[in-house]
């Protein structure tokens, strides 16, 4: 499959060029356009009932993806996400796979899956801002992130710490856990909440934007004025 990610690092859209019998699959309403000679097929996110309630349910996804099969003849479609931000590909092999942000995946090609049943329920990675899906398999995946990407390579034993709202993938050869930051004086008034502490050798991904950070000053502008009119 060729792919093109245009308009980088702000505005990224993913353009995939399917050859006759080629397909990607795709988040629920990531479509922008399509040529008429591509099919769309909505299906099930998994076969089992768990993957497809917990992807929809704890993973705040939805419960559909949809596959796009080039049929009559090659055909282009174009996908994006909600945030305003770049685009990044992740290859995904036997040997090694991703966790994930939930809201980071846009589509995926080749046997990917993506699942809500392993270990980082026990290492905090649900809750406190933040839930992971971990992606394994053989493919690409197109992950979409709130502002630039910041990329990260760790050596055996190298540590990183990211605050859970930057954080978009990792490396599952990383181990990793969910920590205060600080002490509780500098949770409370040094403006951090909780941080995952990761730990080498792989890859680290981080969004250099906070989609909380801008929900809480697009609030600081609108309250007065919701004050203003209850009185």
């Amino acid at each position: 499959m060729k792919y093109e990610i245009r308009y980088k690092p702000a505005y990224s859209l993913l353009v995939v060029t399917l050859d006759p019998g080629e397909s990607i699959v795709a988040e629920s309403g990531s479509m922008t356009y399509m040529q008429p000679s591509i099919e769309v097929k909505t299906q099930k996110r998994e076969k089992s009932l768990w993957g497809t309630l917990g992807m929809a349910i704890l993973g705040g996804q939805s419960f559909f993806v949809n596959e796009f099969v080039a049929t009559t003849g090659s055909g282009e479609a174009g996908f994006s996400a909600a945030p305003l931000g770049d685009i990044e590909t992740l290859k995904v092999t036997g040997d090694r796979g991703f966790i994930l942000q939930k809201a980071a995946y846009i589509a995926s090609q080749g046997s990917v899956h993506l699942d809500v049943k392993w270990e980082g329920f026990t290492k905090g990675l649900f809750g406190q801002g933040l839930f992971m899906i971990k992606a394994s398999g053989e493919g690409t995946i197109f992950i979409n992130t709130f502002g630039a990407i910041d990329h990260h390579t760790l050596a055996p034993g190298e540590r990183l710490l990211v605050d859970n709202f930057h954080l978009v993938a990792f490396s599952d050869t990383c181990q990793y856990k969910v920590t205060k930051f600080g002490g509780l004086k500098e949770t409370i008034l040094g403006g951090e909440g909780f941080v995952t502490d990761i730990q080498g050798p792989g890859e680290v991904y981080v969004q250099t934007k906070n989609i909380r950070e801008l929900a809480d000053w697009i609030w600081t502008l609108i309250e007065p004025r919701i004050q203003a009119r209850a009185r």
